[in-house]
């Protein structure tokens, strides 16, 4: 891990891990996904240690604080030393996984077969008496 001043963002990203190439790091700041402190920011801003940043990556918001600066990527373990996620952030993100979750399991991605309509049809049976 190399101390810097001061990391680009877009790089520092890419050392986090948080995007596999700094070009989709650019892209996801010029796409508006990565705040700090409420604002936008622009790629050759720096990043610098007790900053408060919210990334966002598919589905889910990470709000990460800034504990370490670096411009190389090393491995997982040493890029994990560089932020450290909110406890507010880890329960909202898995709030949202246990949602999304239970919405694939209310819309099946089959049409049920002739087993499976006889099973609802018992279970409604059931439920009706």
């Amino acid at each position: 891990m190399t101390e810097t001043s001061g990391v680009r963002i877009d790089k520092w990203l890419w050392a986090a891990r948080f995007f596999k190439t700094r070009s989709l790091a650019k892209e996801a700041i010029e796409g508006g996904h990565v705040h700090c402190e409420g604002q936008r920011l622009k790629v050759s801003r720096e990043v610098s240690v007790g900053m408060t940043l919210r990334i966002r990556q598919g589905h889910s918001d990470k709000t990460v604080l800034v504990s370490a600066v670096s411009a190389v990527r090393g491995p997982a373990s040493v890029a994990q030393t560089l932020y450290s996620e909110t406890e507010d952030s880890i329960t909202a993100r898995e709030q949202l996984q246990v949602e999304r979750k239970a919405l694939n399991l209310a819309h099946p991605d089959h049409r049920p077969n002739k087993k499976e309509r006889r099973q609802i049809v018992r279970f409604q049976r059931r439920v009706a008496e």
